[in-house]
């Protein structure tokens, strides 16, 4: 279409908006009725510790969407020369799992627990006994079920339990609704029904009675819906709470909120059997739609859905990139003092195509990416952590090389469980997140890892909130019967090009190697965390 073709689909609403609230980054995406992006803006925020929790303040929440939406209405007026009025459908996203609890007045009783925080370890310990099904420490219930093991007095006045995308879409519309895929990272969900696991969500609510509570699990847990369904529509307050201007007009249709997750899945086209996603950013999760049930009960692997209600297993780490954008950011502050400018996308890509021209298994160096704690290989708090030999090969490209190896490290042990002892297979996975920005670099220390192809799609840049958007114009434009799975195929990403890279057989040992010294090294991570950590 034509810039005037364009300005009269917007004009028109014949479009679709997707917003995303990630860890780093709020960010939204129009697109157009090819699923092509048309605008797009952003806004930068980042988590806050205070009193020991990982949060963000819902007054940010706010400001950040606020913030987005006007960059994306002024890149609207400035390309195109319209007003942004009103759009065909919108969705919301967010990080996912994590902790907001309201009381009857849908006042806030405790301060926003993210996905980050690993303060629930025995609480999902004892639920997992209990269901017999993985709880991992990020989930709601298991932030609700240590705030009742810890008698937190809040407890007794929690009326609703949602996620950030959840609270998000309740406000906007006034719905207490969630996406399954969403949803799945609050309760166990049955892939049969497309709904929370009934026999445990009894269980749960004995819990409840035995603690002395008189609440029932499901009222406050927010409906599930699969992908497609109606979510309910923009209100009047709702719009301003987007667009304080008063031009965004209310009655705009909602897709299901979903989390990060699943609309990764979605930007990579990775919602059939046998293909998969890995995320990799702020922190690192790989999602692979299973062929059939795992065999046995893992405490590494999360057990959720596709925004279709399709069983995924989830291996998911909480930290990747931050302690390696902190490098880089030591690496500016040097290239500042000798009086360089050098754009920090520039200084990113030499860093990391050093990488490449590094020892196969890092020259012996090791690092841990540990910023907080991870729960695979069983840390509740981090202390980042490089240690070398004096043997090592202490270079520029192996200490970049490694980094890029530890911020995988704690996601390889779960993939070993699925690809060896579950024998799980794929054809190949996608990867988005900033750890794919630099051109194969990622890729190759990715294939590396996996030890399968990993492809980076054109589109897969947009992230989550491409992801989102086409959510929304699934739920818009679908015709009877019509799968997401076919929808993305037929509709969205035929014919759409991409990069694939086969994993390098020297690359592979490279990173075995680095592996087992990652795994004996954990004991010195230990100590660190013993003595500098927030309890030493």
């Amino acid at each position: 279409m034509d810039t005037g073709d364009v300005a009269r689909a917007i004009a028109e609403g014949r479009t679709a908006l997707g917003i995303e609230f990630g860890s780093t980054r709020i960010k939204a995406v129009l697109i157009d009725q090819d699923h092509a992006p048309l605008a797009s803006g952003s806004y930068d925020w980042e988590n806050r510790l205070e009193d020991g929790v990982w949060t963000y303040h819902l007054d940010d929440v706010w400001l950040g969407l606020q913030a987005c939406y006007h960059q994306l209405s002024q890149a609207v007026q400035e390309r195109y020369g319209v007003t942004l009025r009103t759009v065909g459908a919108l969705g919301f996203s967010g990080m996912m799992h994590g902790y907001l609890a309201f009381d009857e007045r849908d006042e806030l009783l405790v301060p926003f627990r993210t996905w980050r925080n690993t303060m629930t370890a025995q609480a999902a310990v004892d639920l997992t006994q209990r269901f017999q099904f993985n709880i991992p420490q990020r989930w709601s219930i298991a932030h609700f079920y240590q705030a009742i093991l810890n008698q937190e007095p809040h407890v007794g006045a929690v009326r609703t339990l949602t996620t950030l995308a959840g609270y998000v879409h309740w406000k906007l519309t006034g719905r207490k609704v969630m996406g399954v895929g969403e949803a799945s990272g609050m309760f166990p969900i049955d892939s049969a029904t497309h709904d929370y696991n009934a026999r445990m969500m009894a269980q749960f609510d004995e819990l409840l009675r035995e603690r002395g509570f008189d609440l029932r699990l499901r009222a406050l847990l927010p409906e599930v819906l699969v992908a497609g369904a109606a979510a309910g529509t923009l209100t009047e307050e709702g719009a301003r709470l987007i667009d304080p201007t008063g031009q965004l007009q209310a009655g705009i249709p909602l897709c299901p909120p979903e989390g990060d997750a699943g609309t990764g899945m979605v930007a990579t086209n990775s919602v059939a059997v046998r293909t998969g996603n890995v995320s990799a950013g702020t922190s690192v999760f790989a999602m692979i739609v299973l062929e059939k049930p795992l065999a046995q009960l893992h405490a590494e692997i999360d057990l959720v859905t596709t925004p279709s209600g399709a069983a995924v297993a989830m291996v998911h780490s909480n930290n990747c990139t931050s302690d390696l954008n902190a490098w880089v950011d030591v690496f500016a502050e040097f290239t500042r003092a000798l009086g360089l400018d050098v754009p920090q996308g520039r200084l990113y890509e030499l860093l990391y195509r050093q990488a490449l021209l590094g020892d196969a298994d890092g020259g012996g160096l090791l690092a841990y990416n540990y910023l907080s704690g991870e729960h695979i290989t069983h840390f509740e708090e981090g202390c980042p952590l490089f240690v070398r030999r004096p043997d090592s090969r202490f270079t520029l490209a192996n200490f970049m090389r490694v980094h890029l190896f530890s911020a995988l490290g704690a996601l390889k042990i779960g993939l070993d469980i699925l690809f060896e002892q579950e024998q799980v297979r794929i054809d190949r996975i996608f990867g988005h997140g900033g750890f794919f920005k630099t051109p194969e670099v990622g890729q190759r220390i990715m294939a590396a890892a996996m030890n399968v192809p990993v492809a980076v799609t054109e589109s897969a840049g947009e992230g989550g909130a491409w992801g989102i958007a086409l959510l929304a114009a699934y739920m818009l434009r679908k015709t009877t019967g019509e799968t997401l799975e076919d929808y993305l195929a037929q509709r969205v990403f035929l014919g759409k090009q991409g990069t694939t890279i086969a994993p390098d057989p020297q690359d592979v040992a490279g990173f075995m190697n680095f592996m087992a010294r990652y795994q004996r090294g954990l004991s010195i991570e230990r100590a660190a965390v013993d003595v500098l950590g927030s309890k030493s």
